[in-house]
């Protein structure tokens, strides 16, 4: 299940061990949508590096705290929401990363072993943490090309939902004017030799992002893994006639 992830709302550590030992290897965490608070967030971190779990974080806002608190925990990339235009972009996913690319500040800690960092040590977490930019706005999307093109960017994360609504679509239904702003987000990540993520919720998506050239796959919610298995059990009650 290489570059296969699930998406995770709620910190439930037993999940995570079971999602492990099903196969699944990386994690999203959805602190925008979800129930994290910062110290469960902290102690969740710390158990998926010592699970050697590869795991992205989309955080609560496109602000420099909230990036900046999520990477010193030991998150390994941040997902942005809500970026608008280039220059917004530019403006929020400095700090992603330490200067001189960027402006993230220093704080101690896990990153750094809990140690003095060597002369090396930023350039290093300035390669190891991803940024991705979400494209979920009409603003972001017009400007997709040149927001690839940051330093600061390490990828593009595109929100289908959101930008189907913001582009006056209504709900996302995977149809023509929703792949072609996928698309477009693929066509920008691969001009610029970077990689994009897509949540594929179907079959349909997974083959379109495969043929695209994703480089990740979020194949599932914690919520729809949940109800998937609660479904199965019931549909199985019904065929034994235990319960109508």
């Amino acid at each position: 299940m290489e570059n296969i992830a699930l998406w995770m709302s709620q910190p439930h550590f037993g999940y995570l061990e079971i999602a492990k030992t099903c196969g699944f290897t990386s994690f999203v965490l959805e602190l925008e949508h979800g129930t994290f608070d910062l110290g469960t967030l902290d102690q969740f971190l710390a158990f998926t590096k010592a699970q050697g779990l590869p795991t992205l974080t989309k955080v609560l806002a496109p602000t420099t705290e909230a990036i900046q608190q999520v990477l010193d925990f030991g998150t390994d990339g941040v997902i942005v929401p809500h970026i608008l235009g280039v220059e917004h972009a530019r403006e929020v996913t400095k700090a992603a990363k330490y200067p001189l690319t960027g402006t993230r500040s220093y704080a101690g800690g896990r990153v750094f072993g809990y140690s003095r960092p060597a002369s090396d040590a930023f350039e290093k977490e300035n390669k190891r943490t991803k940024c991705y930019a979400m494209i979920e706005t009409a603003e972001s999307l017009a400007d997709v090309e040149e927001i690839i093109a940051l330093d600061t960017v390490d990828g593009l994360f595109p929100g289908p939902s959101d930008l189907a609504l913001a582009r006056g679509r209504g709900a996302y239904e995977f149809n023509d004017a929703d792949k072609a702003d996928l698309r477009r987000c693929a066509k920008a990540a691969r001009d610029a030799g970077k990689p994009w993520i897509m949540p594929a919720w179907t079959e349909a998506e997974r083959r379109f992002a495969l043929d695209e050239g994703a480089s990740m796959l979020v194949v599932a919610t914690q919520n729809m893994t949940l109800r998937q298995g609660m479904m199965t059990t019931v549909n199985a009650l019904k065929k034994e006639a235990l319960i109508a």
